[in-house]
């Protein structure tokens, strides 16, 4: 299991089928932002990473260009991920309550965080193209983590990427010919036995405006908890 994980992320690592994902990823790197200037930029696709034996996936967006694609890491180094991982923390899944680099010690319990796409695109949008041709590795992870009960999809892409991924290994999940819409706090039962939750992304645009509030991400979380208390 964690060997094949590790294959794969290596498979991520080095890839290069968007050519305009990996030109930006590389142009970032090198030009920097002023406050992270003498940071070594990672600039290139970052792989996901937690528990190969996970509950837990949850899926993101893409890595920040000042994020993930200069410290390596899946929602390390940004403002979201300081809200993902206090949460995180906080419901018992993560052993800090914030991650900024990868030699900060963070270990992940009982959940593994991916995204609908590796690569930081361009103000912050993946294409349609660049999200199917990415969502290849989704698929992939989905197979390899056999434990899962629960999918948290973190904002309308990465609910609408799942669902289409689902689609794409052969699952039909439609009742009634009426496809799952994306709500914060919504919750759908897939067709492969697992529970999908949707949520609002923890973004600055989310949660400097209020649309995403600490107490609304916190249900999230006790949403999981109270799923994985009554499957055990």
């Amino acid at each position: 299991m964690e060997i094949n994980l590790e294959i794969l992320n290596r498979k991520i690592i080095s890839c290069k089928k968007c050519d305009r994902l990996i030109t930006h990823c590389n142009e970032i790197a090198h030009i920097k932002k002023k406050m992270y200037i003498t940071d070594d930029y990672w600039g290139k696709p970052v792989p996901s990473l937690g528990d190969p034996n996970a509950q837990v996936l949850i899926v993101g967006l893409a890595p920040a260009a000042h994020g993930a694609n200069r410290t390596g890491r899946m929602f390390t180094g940004d403002k979201s991920g300081l809200w993902l991982f206090n949460a995180l923390n906080k419901f018992g899944f993560s052993n800090v309550k914030e991650s900024l680099s990868r030699k900060d010690g963070l270990k992940l319990k009982n959940v593994y965080i991916t995204a609908m796409v590796h690569c930081a695109p361009p103000k912050n949008k993946p294409s349609t193209e660049e999200i199917d041709t990415c969502s290849l590795y989704l698929q992939e992870e989905i197979e390899l983590l056999t434990n899962l009960k629960v999918i948290v999809a973190l904002g309308k892409i990465a609910f609408d990427g799942y669902y289409k991924s689902l689609k794409n290994m052969g699952y039909t999940w439609e009742q009634n010919s009426i496809k799952p819409r994306f709500g914060h706090g919504s919750i759908f039962e897939t067709p492969d036995g697992k529970t999908l939750i949707s949520s609002f992304h923890p973004s600055q645009q989310n949660t400097q405006t209020g649309k995403l509030t600490r107490e609304m991400f916190d249900e999230i979380f006790m949403k999981i908890r109270q799923i994985l208390n009554t499957n055990t």
